[in-house]
């Protein structure tokens, strides 16, 4: 497609990712993609490594992986993709055709993934994905059992001003209006659930660069390996 044709088709879809398609062409969409990529401290080097991009929407990550050489990279979704989320796959599919991608897809929800579905990696990205879990520990370790060497995992989290390992429970719209926001972790929770499904080493990072905190509240990446 030339450039005025991709223009027209991503004027007709409801983007979420921003993602740069060349010709000056960055797609709509509400995300700040490029800050978040910034924050979560993605290698810049990513060569003949195998990537998962779990919760992969429009492909912003998964492309990004693609970009900086790895050799492999499969996007699931299903909640965003033909779920009750944006419930379209179409802007996935236009930007790897007018990306030359080579990227997999797979439509899968989180706890259906292991090594027979999916296989093993030695980098999963879980992003914007566990306060999204009615059952976190249980989504964890599905995620665990697919990474080979490392996951990069950025959530919503909640009660920063208690220590101890806790986690707030939304059972209903509590979390910015939303019924598909379940649960929001602190930091101690998060670490705690990440050691218990098999992970050894977590190093964490703020989100405020893209998601403003409050006392209680806010965004956080972690990086932790087997």
């Amino acid at each position: 497609m030339n450039a005025e044709q991709v223009k027209n088709e991503v004027e007709k879809i409801r983007w979420f990712h921003r993602i740069d398609l060349g010709h000056g062409i960055i797609t709509p969409g509400p995300d700040d993609s490029a800050t978040k990529l910034k924050a979560i401290n993605l290698p810049k080097n990513l060569r003949g490594m195998t990537v998962l991009d779990i919760g992969a929407w429009d492909g912003f990550f998964s492309f990004e992986a693609e970009r900086r050489g790895a050799s492999r990279v499969v996007a699931v979704d299903s909640f965003c993709w033909n779920g009750p989320g944006w419930g379209t796959k179409a802007g996935f599919d236009l930007a790897r055709r007018v990306l030359n991608s080579k990227v997999e897809d797979v439509e899968m929800e989180v706890l259906d993934l292991s090594p027979d579905t999916v296989g093993v990696f030695d980098l999963v990205l879980f992003l914007g994905v566990l306060y999204h879990m009615r059952h976190p520990l249980l989504a964890l370790e599905r995620v665990a059992s697919v990474t080979k060497k490392q996951v990069i995992l950025e959530t919503y989290v909640d009660l920063l001003d208690y220590d101890r390992p806790a986690m707030a429970f939304y059972p209903e719209t509590e979390l910015n209006g939303d019924g598909s926001n379940w649960c929001g972790p602190n930091p101690a929770m998060v670490e705690a659930m990440l050691k218990t499904v098999g992970f050894r080493e977590i190093k964490t990072y703020s989100g405020a660069s893209y998601s403003p905190f409050t006392k209680t509240q806010g965004r956080m990446i972690f990086h932790a390996w087997r």
